[in-house]
């Protein structure tokens, strides 16, 4: 051996140094030339390898002196010359502000970016031996003997793929990828190890965008999907099978055999799912990878991807469900998929995951509800399964906390599922954090509030001890519109509740007269609106607080914004219930502006209810019924509007003329002739047009026949005559009326701001008004 050494020669020479991709080490790549000399010292044989050593500095931290330790690897490591002292501390520099895994996770967490973790070699995988890039047709060559040498070939090949700086010349041999994506197409069902592997490889490629197209190439994708239907299948075969021995054993307990038949079934199919998991998460991966691309995606959802993740979420396996999640809350964004998901009762699936002690799925999964809270269908679904009282738990939860709110508050806004909250203890968190923060940090707990407290049992609760008191002081002080805005939705309710409000007029009466701060304003002036209280001396709030020029002047059109204007409107016909109130402001000519306001608003079905209601409230006293059929053209109007489209109007003008035709006979007789023509409208205009053939004493069939009608005096004339006059009578002869146009004929209740309880004239809808926070 000694005499066989003289022949030899080896030659180390230093390559590229880098640092390694996750670990706290220097990957130190270098070349080994071995040559075989003649006896008279010429070369016979040279061979080249190369290698990498990998230098792991664990100790590295943030307070590590970094020059140092530079010094102390080259003078260990033989293979890292002294000129490169600075590249050494330069790369140790930048492993030490380098962000671990765990704080780059946590990151992505706060951002709202998680993904799943990062795949490591799964059981079965790992080799004692080191792949090197240059032996790669070797590892190709594997691929053509049985299933065991494709398996150590193929994982000799991962080990390569796993390191990012390989990929680039994997991606040009083309023999290899093409020699793994053959065996994969045919003998991915023969072992499933294998097609993990193989699959891990093209995953690798996966996770750098400009490597897709090789990925699509090879149809990799295509046979993932395949892959993954597949393996679900045959879980509900092993499943089915292992039920079977499970009730042959039920049936015969003190069976020995079948017992031991059993436990080896049992076993098995534990064996069997683990490896299955392994295959789907690197496969589900994979697609998540290339779903990147929408077009892509959408190919994968014609091939039912949705469905296959959903079965998926009855499994087990936390890493696995948190890719599976991760990938529902992808496709979630897309209404197509957030309907499939609807259908597959996807909702139920994660109300059962919820919660759970993983921190990352948990996080997962409501984001993912997040986005399908979206839907009203859906957010019934997540109520009806028993999601609230869990939401509501993990607002305690920090890391949890928002996410929760944003779903909570999307629930919020169903008026039917409202009256639930009071059943939790969710309001009195909500009002302690209220009372312990500003608004600038919980304005969404704010919102929530708002919604709630549309609700009569959920208002009762947030006044509960001193509450509203509280509420009220912070308010005034803040000056914050959205804590008005909740006090406002609180005082709509009829009972003890609008009560409370007694002590706080004269503060939201002296609020008018800001000039700014329209929201503000706006809002305590509906909650001044909403206080129908009996026997509330509104008389000496207008007075002391000089209330009526204000509402006069914000009547005129153009003076203020269409919202604040209304209020005013409702203002006006909540203290006008008021008989002292209500001639002052007749006196004040506010009706001529609420008829000239009537004008310009006649397209607004809110503007005109509320301004007929306030005629309505003040014909039930004499001296403003006396001011409105005498001094103004207000009856003529009403008159008109009877023929509104909107029902809700025709029944508020229907109630207020006929006071004013039970206390005055002129205007009575006008108004039961208007009526007596609206209901009998046909009739008339066949009369007026002479359409009825007078040589055919009976033009009408069977099913048309007329029946008879009654006027002021009785029965009308038989020949069916009209006095001439009566046109003119309902009419005004000054030209000043103008029927309203078609405007908006629907009156939407949902969507009404009037704020008034619905005792007052039995139509009036719950104020409601969303803020999305999300």
């Amino acid at each position: 051996m000694q005499d066989d050494a003289r022949y030899l020669k080896r030659k180390v020479t230093a390559g590229s140094l880098d640092v390694h991709p996750t670990e706290k080490a220097l990957v130190v790549h270098y070349e080994v030339e071995a040559s075989i000399l003649a006896e008279d010292g010429g070369h016979m044989l040279d061979e080249r390898k190369e290698g990498q050593k990998i230098i792991r500095v664990k100790s590295l931290s943030s307070t590590t002196d970094v020059g140092a330790l530079a010094k102390k690897v080259v003078e260990e490591c033989k293979l890292i010359p002294s000129s490169r002292l600075a590249q050494v501390e330069q790369l140790l520099y930048y492993l030490q502000n380098r962000k671990s895994p765990v704080e780059c996770r946590a990151e992505r967490k706060e951002k709202g970016t998680l993904k799943p973790r990062e795949l490591t070699p799964f059981d079965g995988m790992e080799l004692d031996e080191e792949a090197v890039i240059t032996r790669v047709d070797e590892y190709v060559e594997l691929l053509y003997e049985g299933i065991p040498e494709k398996i150590r070939g193929s994982a000799l090949i991962l080990q390569l793929a796993r390191n990012p700086d390989n990929l680039e010349e994997l991606l040009h041999n083309e023999a290899a990828l093409g020699a793994l994506a053959r065996v994969l197409r045919e003998e991915w069902k023969q072992s499933i190890e294998l097609a993990t592997i193989i699959i891990y490889i093209f995953f690798c490629f996966s996770s750098f965008s400009q490597f897709h197209g090789v990925v699509s190439h090879y149809k990799v994708g295509a046979l993932c999907m395949s892959v993954v239907e597949h393996e679900l299948k045959r879980h509900d075969l092993w499943q089915e099978e292992l039920h079977r021995k499970n009730k042959a054993c039920e049936s015969a307990p003190d069976n020995s055999s079948l017992r031991k038949d059993q436990d080896l079934a049992l076993k098995k199919y534990k064996g069997l799912l683990a490896k299955q998991e392994q295959l789907l998460r690197v496969s589900l991966y994979l697609l998540l990878n290339l779903a990147e691309d929408t077009r892509t995606e959408l190919k994968m959802r014609n091939k039912n991807i949705v469905g296959l993740l959903v079965k998926i979420l009855e499994r087990d396996d936390e890493e696995l469900l948190v890719l599976v999640v991760s990938f529902l809350k992808k496709l979630s964004v897309f209404l197509e998929n957030k309907n499939d998901m609807a259908e597959l009762n996807t909702v139920e699936r994660l109300a059962h995951l919820v919660p759970c002690d993983h921190e990352d799925l948990l996080n997962l999964i409501l984001r993912l509800l997040l986005n399908l809270s979206f839907d009203s269908g859906l957010r019934a679904k997540m109520v009806e399964v028993g999601l609230l009282p869990k939401l509501v738990a993990l607002i305690g939860d920090e890391n949890n906390h928002q996410i929760a709110m944003q779903i909570v508050y999307h629930i919020s806004i169903d008026d039917c599922f409202k009256a639930m909250f009071g059943y939790t203890d969710f309001i009195q968190q909500l009002m302690q954090m209220l009372f312990e923060h500003s608004e600038e940090e919980i304005e969404l707990e704010l919102c929530i509030c708002i919604n709630l407290a549309a609700n009569k049992k959920n208002a009762q609760k947030m006044c509960e001890g001193n509450r509203l008191k509280m509420l009220m002081k912070r308010a005034l002080k803040t000056k914050a519109f959205l804590l008005m805005k909740i006090i406002r939705n609180i005082s709509q309710h009829e009972g003890p509740t609008k009560a409370l409000f007694i002590d706080y007029i004269g503060d939201l009466a002296a609020e008018l007269s800001i000039e700014k701060e329209d929201m503000w304003v706006l809002e305590c002036l509906g909650t001044l609106a909403n206080l129908t209280i009996p026997d509330l001396e509104w008389e000496l709030v207008l007075k002391e607080y000089n209330l009526v020029p204000y509402l006069k002047d914000k009547l005129k059109p153009g003076s203020a914004e269409d919202d604040l204007m209304l209020e005013v409107v409702i203002m006006i016909g909540t203290v006008s219930m008021d008989k002292t109130c209500a001639t002052m402001l007749a006196k004040s000519g506010i009706i001529p502006a609420l008829i000239e306001l009537l004008n310009a608003q006649q397209e607004d079905d809110e503007f005109v209810c509320q301004i007929v209601y306030v005629f309505y409230q003040m014909v039930f006293h004499q001296a403003t019924r006396d001011v409105i059929v005498k001094e103004t053209q207000a009856p003529a109007y009403l008159i008109d509007l009877m023929h509104d489209k909107n029902a809700e109007i025709r029944k508020v003008c229907d109630n207020t003329l006929d006071i004013i035709g039970e206390y005055d006979e002129e205007w009575g007789s006008k108004i039961q002739r208007e009526k007596f023509r609206l209901h009998n409208n046909q009739w008339l205009e066949m009369v007026e047009n002479r359409q009825v053939d007078e040589s055919d004493p009976y033009p009408y069939d069977n099913d048309d026949r007329i029946d008879l009608f009654y006027s002021a005096d009785g029965i009308t004339p038989a020949d069916g005559s009209v006095s001439p006059d009566f046109f003119s009578d309902i009419l005004p002869q000054n030209g000043d009326l103008h029927h309203r146009g078609d405007g908006n004929d629907v009156f939407d209740q949902t969507t009404s701001l009037f704020g008034r309880p619905a005792t007052a004239y039995g139509f009036r809808p719950d104020e409601q008004l969303f803020y999305d926070c999300s």
